[in-house]
Parts: C-alpha cells; structure tokens; sequence
C-alpha cells in the first residue's frame, strides 16, 4: 500500500494539532513550519479537512486552525479518508464492488483482506496515540516485524 504525500501531510499536520490545547487555532502556517510541509499545499489540505469536518477554522487576528472532535476520537483513519476518500481503494474503488474474471477472480479475495490489515491499523490508532507517542502493543509489534522494512 502506498500513503500519499498528501495523506502523510494531513496526518502529521493532525497530530501537530493534536498536541496543542483544544480548540484554540493554531495558524497554518505555524503547522507548515512546525511539521516541514509546504504551506500552500498544507492550506489546500487543511481546506478538505474542513470541508470534511475534521478540522474548524477562522478569520482574524485568532486565526487558525483546531481539531473537531478530540484526538483521542480521529484515527489515522478518518484523517486519511478526509483528503483521499476510501482508504484501501483500488483503482478508487471499494474492493467489494470489483469483481475479476476467470483465474483473476481470487484477486477480489486479495484486496479485501488488504484492506481489513489497513484498516485494522488505522482504525486502531488515534492522533492522541501519535501525539503522545503511546501506539497500540499490536501496531508497535508489526513495525518492529523484519518486513516492516523490505
């Protein structure tokens, strides 16, 4: 599986909004700084997470940026989906509704099984886990798994 750019981006900027005190805005381009990322793509991004109710915003000398819900209720999950839509898509499609011909046909099998794995990651994993470094046993047992790294 492959983690966007702009997921990774809007994951990282998730968490460094997950370590400041609820709902007081943190400007975007403190995020940028803070996190490396462009600010122009950062503000695209932050746009969609807004749009996606992930994030509010506001205008102003108080301007910024603040997570919706607390961190300890977003996954990594719902912050990918708010920027990339399905995770576990497969040619931007939900794998239960592809279906292959003749020897292919297992592949279906394949991509759901793919998918539950993801899934059991980012579904597991909030942005107060990352933010204060207190991943899942399982999650920290499969990184430190040999093919974590290949």
């Amino acid at each position: 599986m492959r983690v966007s750019t702009k997921a990774d981006y809007a994951v990282r900027a998730a968490v460094e909004l997950a370590t400041q005190p609820p709902d007081v805005p943190v400007r975007a381009d403190q995020i940028a700084v803070a996190q490396d990322i462009p600010l122009r793509f950062l503000e695209n991004i932050l746009r969609e997470m807004r749009n996606n109710d992930l994030v509010e915003s506001q205008l102003g000398a108080d301007a910024g940026y603040w997570l919706t819900r607390p961190a300890a209720e977003i996954t990594i999950a719902d912050v990918m989906r708010s920027v990339e839509g399905p995770v576990g898509a497969v040619r931007g499609e939900n794998p239960h509704e592809i279906s292959y011909l003749g020897s292919a046909k297992p592949l279906q099998d394949v991509w759901l099984a793919l998918r539950a794995n993801v899934g059991a990651v980012l579904e597991n994993v909030t942005l107060a886990d990352v933010a204060a470094n207190a991943l899942p046993a399982p999650v920290r047992e499969l990184s430190g798994r040999s093919e974590a790294t290949r």
